[in-house]
């Protein structure tokens, strides 16, 4: 919790690293003050949570408490609005019978008004208050509502007689409170600080601060007491840090009514840290106007003014300083003008001399690729003609091959048809003449032969070929297929007959066919019609990747 983190901080601060931890904590302070606004927001909606539930049908003791609760938030936020439901409750306990929430009342509004300075209202308030029918809690809060009144008066008017008053009503406190209680050894603290016994007050201080779980306000009190006793004994670095403790736990809990930051506003500013003692108190004064606690705002509003005034002092010599400085950097710049000026023209020399080279360079390169371009378009032009011859000599030796089968088939077939003539075999003649099987048998001979020639030539032509299509519809050969016939007539195409009468002639299809053959693929594939020409002429050479 709260308390076990802290504990781990103080214990550090008796270390030889204290001022490691000075630091850090002052960086923790000025994070707490650059974002006032934040801690300011979450109490506003913690409020506004409670003025809803109020604008509800609610009975008058549901009024009253949660005016109460408003004014327990802004008892130290925001005096004004502190009152205004406080005034509320006063009228409100007048129509509910249990007289016990009219005193609550009264004395919180006592309470408020002195902190606001108003000190005869306040006084008038408390002495009206019959204290013979105050319950313990009562008691309690009279008393130190009682001692708060006669703190805030003496804070502008000193007298021993305010100071004696404090001690008799803090004896009473104290004979009313649990011993055990929190609330006892801070009071038991302070009357130790009021009569000048600052070691038990240290000490009781220190045990309550390390050994008991406080809430935030009473640990912001705790480290705020035993930092006055630390300056007392002019330990002033475990006093700033108790200050910084007690300030940063005040801005977290968005409690404006608060000394510990006025204190470190007031050291630094006597050990001319002006900048820190400026910004102290410039939060300090915000917080006190804002809240609206009169003693507090008179205090700091003083002593503002002589915060200030060394602060702009010092501002006006930081100026004339940083007068100085400009002068001294415009000389140096006015050297180091010419200085540029005269590498600028050594520059410009090796520049000019650079890019004389470059331009040398730059035609070597072009030069280069010219060559290098030339070399690529001889290299294509002789892998083509080579592709040429190999076409060439593949078919005009499977030509031969073929023209010397077909005549010895024509052979074959003249005897059988001879043969039949003379034995007058005219009805089986006439069926031979008449049927198309041995057409056929030859054309499909003459494609598989044609189909062998070319995957011979063109071994990756199908799978280019698919890769040209999309997804789903690839070509799938039947088994002891080679080429299908739309990957015959593209095949025709990839050795150069781009004549569709000739490639119709060659397959025995019809113009219209070969037209649907091709549009069907085309529309199977992403590239426009040239793309896919030219994509066409490439597939199936191995050397080749698409």
């Amino acid at each position: 919790m709260f308390k076990k983190s802290l504990v781990s901080v103080l214990f550090i601060l008796s270390v030889s690293c204290f001022a490691n931890v000075k630091d850090s904590l002052r960086l923790k302070l000025d994070f707490a003050i650059e974002h006032k606004a934040y801690y300011s927001s979450q109490k506003d909606k913690r409020t506004s949570k409670i003025r809803k539930a109020l604008k509800g049908k609610n009975s008058l003791e549901v009024q009253y408490s949660l005016n109460q609760k408003l004014y327990t938030e802004y008892r130290k936020y925001k005096i004004d609005s502190a009152l205004y439901f406080i005034t509320r409750n006063v009228k409100l306990s007048e129509s509910i019978k249990d007289s016990s929430f009219k005193t609550d009342a009264v004395l919180q509004l006592a309470n408020l008004y002195s902190a606001s300075g108003r000190f005869l209202e306040s006084e008038k308030l408390l002495k009206s208050v019959q204290t013979k029918t105050l319950s313990n809690n009562q008691k309690k809060t009279y008393l130190e509502f009682y001692i708060e009144f006669f703190e805030h008066y003496a804070t502008n008017n000193p007298n021993k007689y305010y100071n004696e008053q404090i001690g008799i009503y803090r004896d009473s406190l104290l004979a009313v409170l649990d011993p055990q209680s929190s609330e006892y050894k801070v009071n038991l603290a302070l009357r130790s600080i009021d009569n000048k016994e600052y070691s038990a007050a240290k000490t009781n201080l220190e045990d309550l601060f390390y050994n008991q779980e406080l809430k935030k306000s009473q640990y912001a009190m705790c480290a705020y007491l035993l930092g006055n006793i630390s300056m007392h004994d002019k330990n002033y670095t475990d006093g700033i840090n108790y200050y910084t403790l007690a300030a940063i736990t005040d801005i977290e809990t968005a409690t404006r009514d608060q000394g510990a930051i006025q204190n470190l506003a007031i050291y630094n500013y006597y050990n001319n840290n002006i900048d820190l003692a400026y910004k102290y108190a410039k939060s300090a004064l915000e917080d006190a106007v804002v809240c609206n606690v009169k003693f507090r705002t008179l205090m700091m509003s003083e002593f503002y003014s002589i915060i200030n005034a060394a602060y702009q002092k010092k501002e006006d010599k930081n100026k004339k300083q940083l007068q100085v400085y400009i002068l001294s950097v415009s000389v140096l710049s006015g050297f180091l003008i010419i200085l540029i000026f005269y590498i600028y023209r050594q520059m410009k020399r090796l520049f000019k001399i650079k890019k004389e080279l470059s331009a040398s360079t730059q035609n070597l390169q072009e030069l280069n690729a010219e060559f290098q371009s030339v070399n690529d378009r001889l290299k294509l032009f002789n892998d083509q003609l080579n592709e040429s011859n190999n076409i060439k000599e593949e078919y005009i030796a499977q030509f031969f091959d073929i023209c010397s089968s077909y005549i010895s088939k024509m052979e074959d077939y003249r005897k059988k048809l001879y043969k039949k003539a003379v034995n007058k075999q005219f009805v089986e003649l006439t069926n031979v003449l008449r049927s198309n099987d041995t057409i056929e048998m030859e054309l499909g001979d003459l494609y598989r032969k044609f189909d062998t020639v070319f995957i011979k030539l063109y071994p990756e032509f199908t799978s280019d070929f698919n890769a040209l299509l999309t997804e789903g519809e690839k070509i799938t050969l039947k088994e002891g297929e080679i080429l299908s016939t739309e990957l015959r007539i593209f095949a025709l195409e990839r050795l150069g007959i781009k004549d569709s009468e000739k490639i119709a002639s060659f397959l025995r299809l019809s113009m219209s066919t070969i037209y649907n053959y091709r549009t069907k693929i085309r529309n199977k594939t992403v590239y426009s019609k040239e793309e896919f020409t030219k994509k066409l002429e490439k597939t199936g050479s191995r050397s080749h990747t698409l």
